[in-house]
């Protein structure tokens, strides 16, 4: 069998040697960016998302090869050597489980225990309770159009905020980090804060794994699919949340 893939622009690789191109991104249309997988001459369209599975599999399934080897190797050296084969080969097994779990189950606690200690959504003060405050102020406001950002960076990268001009009065800012350097662990919060007081009105807090704010490719980055986890226990729900309030806060004056 015979299995290559066709990214757009590359020639047929089913009607010719087996090649492999790349056109840039931004050369391709919108329905020309799905590469072509071929096994045996037959030509399937497959999603980013497939293409990673593949990719996630293959890299599985050498390691596995890999750790096999490794192991019947230490169960061999130990016989030829007089040792005890058992504990050789469970002791290799173990090494080689530990060089891509090693960091799973502290991960795991560690993220249970942020998630436990100040993840969450908060309202601080209503929408309705801001206009009796500020009586006149919402006739005034009219909403940014697409919202204009600013970014900054800090902790040398370890940190970014993102903040977005809802209005004259709103402002929406989300603040990602990572909390450690040896664990893929990111805090993430969101305010809407009214920036003429420097007051916050709500916010939202949650922690994800599998990633760093700085390494956003590099390990433990896709591959270690199994230290993946988007949110704490009812963050989306919050984050849903935190989004319905940002949007009456910057569509305020809309009847």
């Amino acid at each position: 069998i015979i299995c290559t893939i066709e990214f757009p622009g590359a020639a047929n690789p089913c009607k010719s040697n087996p090649t492999l191109k790349h056109t840039p991104t931004h050369k391709r249309s919108a329905t020309a960016q799905r590469p072509r997988l071929c096994v045996g001459g037959a030509q399937l369209n497959v999603s980013g998302h497939t293409m990673m599975g593949l990719v996630i599999l293959v890299a599985i399934g050498l390691y596995l090869l890999i750790s096999f080897g490794v192991v019947a190797w230490a169960i061999s050296h130990a016989k030829k050597s007089g040792k005890s084969a058992k504990r050789w080969g469970w002791g290799a097994a173990l090494a080689m489980y530990l060089i891509p779990f090693w960091d799973w189950i502290p991960t795991v606690a560690v993220h249970q225990f942020y998630c436990a200690k100040d993840s969450g959504f908060w309202v601080y003060k209503t929408l309705d309770q801001w206009k009796v405050e500020n009586p006149g102020v919402m006739e005034t406001l009219v909403a940014n159009k697409g919202a204009p950002q600013t970014q900054d960076r800090f902790d040398e990268g370890h940190g970014v905020t993102d903040t977005y001009l809802l209005n004259d009065r709103f402002n929406w800012i989300i603040i990602k980090r990572d909390i450690f350097s040896l664990l893929p662990i990111m805090r993430f919060e969101q305010q809407v804060k009214d920036v003429k007081k420097d007051e916050v009105l709500a916010r939202y807090v949650d922690y994800a794994t599998g990633n760093s704010i700085k390494n956003t490719i590099g390990p433990p980055g896709p591959l270690k699919f199994w230290l993946h986890s988007g949110h704490c226990g009812g963050g989306e729900m919050n984050d849903s949340k935190l989004a319905h309030f940002f949007i009456a806060a910057k569509n305020i004056n809309e009847k």
